[in-house]
């Protein structure tokens, strides 16, 4: 008999019924129950079992995690050590991250409902990546010396902060953390983290898995709880230098007004989106445009901040690529997370697959019209299923063109010409992210200069890549992800002037 692999059901089932859960905070270097004895459920959304009673850590439990943080950033050895001595244990660490693999894209899977594959495939090696990537590239930052005088010398360096604050989402619960996490701690900053609560066991773990790579005890720290608990704690506290965030442009706002509440800290938000995708009547590629367009939208059940959520699609090709389009969208019918034949998985949990219900159902009321999906679907007894959805016929004013709505929803607009093109892509709050098909250069051009977005994909959707910066502006936020310009955000310009005699 085959013995069960990876690319087996039985595998992960198996795997499933035996993994264990951090059920606690992790602060400085211990696991520690929320001082209150409070507890919030996690639940596994594709079976809607209980998964574990989480520690619902609150102000106190902010508090020991920023003064353990604060410690060790003022006496412990990781803000001091050489980049070279960070970077090895930071190398260690995306090892340990590869070792363990499997559990930890069994632990954002159960977590969250995305396919287990995908996190096996994408998440958990790509988070390995970015810590690997910015090991290796502290060592190769160099300090400027500016030009002056005969009798003078000024060096400019970067300075760590000292203690962040990172608040990151449930959609991809290991990589935005590790988005966050990579470049902070490289730099020498200690760090608080709070995960998602719907999502926190693949952060717990990674903090244990950091502190067996070398990571000294305080230099990381995570406190599970709910945004309106420990997030406002720590969006709150006067001993947080710089709070970073990932998640909706509304709770962004929150933590804003914290910092100005408090002591001032550095806020750098990561917020919605509600990305435009434009089909050209000169793209000579329509069946990869309709894959490529699937795929922007349904991948992780559309619950992404950069989604290709709006087709743009000129009129002369309008109903033969909506046809192309429905063809596509079959490929992403959800099933069973731990399946590796699933392309989609569940949603979230009951509140989000009750929101996305409801969009599709006003969408409806409004006068678009139901190409394909709409329904809400039971597999395994639990009915935060989705099926792919695509809406025609959608005006700019409707709200499914302009409310963010985080699930496997596309809305699809035809346009006559690039000037109505670029007005309709531009016609939003957002400025996340945008793509384009064309095969005619200068349009290309033309167009993606014209499009207010912070990454613009031509001829592809959504591209992505750790050393590329990603972000956006607008009510998508402010400040980049990756490359080495997230080292903006956890630094601060030092210049020392020496004035020679």
């Amino acid at each position: 008999m085959r013995e069960c692999s990876v690319f087996d059901l039985g595998y992960w089932q198996q795997r499933a019924a035996r993994q264990t859960f951090i059920d606690q905070a992790l602060i400085g270097g211990q696991r520690l129950s929320a001082e209150s004895g409070a507890t919030f459920d996690t639940i596994n959304p594709a079976t809607r079992q209980v998964l574990a009673r989480v520690s619902a850590c609150g102000a106190a439990e902010v508090d020991l995690a920023v003064a353990a943080a604060r410690r060790a950033f003022e006496h412990g050895p990781w803000a001091r050590m050489a980049p070279v001595e960070r970077k090895k244990v930071l190398l260690r660490l995306a090892e340990l991250m590869l070792a363990h693999r499997e559990e930890l894209a069994l632990l954002d899977s159960l977590n969250m409902g995305k396919p287990v594959m995908d996190a096996w495939n994408i998440d958990v090696p790509g988070a390995a990546n970015v810590f690997a990537w910015y090991a290796e590239s502290i060592d190769k930052l160099y300090d400027q010396v500016a030009p002056g005088a005969r009798n003078s010398h000024a060096s400019i360096s970067r300075v760590p902060l000292g203690v962040i604050g990172a608040v990151v989402p449930w959609n991809f619960p290991l990589d935005m953390a590790a988005w966050k996490l990579a470049p902070a701690l490289a730099v020498g900053n200690s760090v608080v983290l709070k995960p998602a609560e719907q999502s926190p066991f693949s952060a717990l773990r990674l903090a244990e898995l950091a502190l067996e790579a070398g990571l000294p005890e305080g230099v990381l720290n995570v406190v599970p709880g709910l945004g309106s608990e420990a997030g406002r704690a720590l969006g709150l506290h006067p001993d947080v230098d710089c709070l970073v965030f990932t998640g909706s442009t509304e709770v962004g706002k929150f933590f804003m007004q914290y910092s100005a509440q408090s002591n001032l800290k550095q806020v750098w938000l990561e917020c919605g989106g509600k990305s435009p995708n434009l089909v050209f009547d000169d793209c000579q590629d329509l069946d990869l445009a309709a894959e490529k367009a699937a795929f922007g939208i349904f991948f992780n059940q559309g619950e992404v901040c950069s989604a290709n959520s709006r087709l743009l699609v000129q009129r002369s090709i309008h109903e033969q690529f909506v046809e192309r389009l429905k063809a596509k969208a079959r490929d992403w019918r959800p099933g069973n997370p731990l399946d590796p034949a699933s392309r989609a998985g569940a949603m979230v949990d009951a509140r989000q697959t009750a929101s996305v219900m409801g969009h599709i159902a006003a969408a409806l009321e409004q006068g678009a019209q139901l190409a394909c999906g709409g329904r809400q679907l039971s597999i395994d007894g639990s009915d935060n299923y989705i099926e792919p959805t695509v809406l025609t016929g959608v005006g700019p004013a409707m709200a499914i063109a302009r409310e963010e709505v985080f699930g496997p929803v596309l809305a699809v607009t035809p346009f006559d010409d690039e000037e109505q093109a670029i007005a309709l892509a531009n016609d939003s709050v957002y400025g996340l992210a945008a793509s384009l098909w064309s095969d005619d250069l200068n349009r290309a051009h033309r167009v993606a200069g014209r499009l207010r977005a912070g990454t613009v994909s031509v001829n592809t959707v959504d591209a992505l890549d750790v050393t590329v910066p990603f972000g956006g502006g607008r009510q998508s936020g402010f400040g980049r992800d990756l490359s080495l310009h997230a080292f903006d955000k956890y630094t601060q310009l030092k210049t020392t002037w020496f004035q020679l005699r």
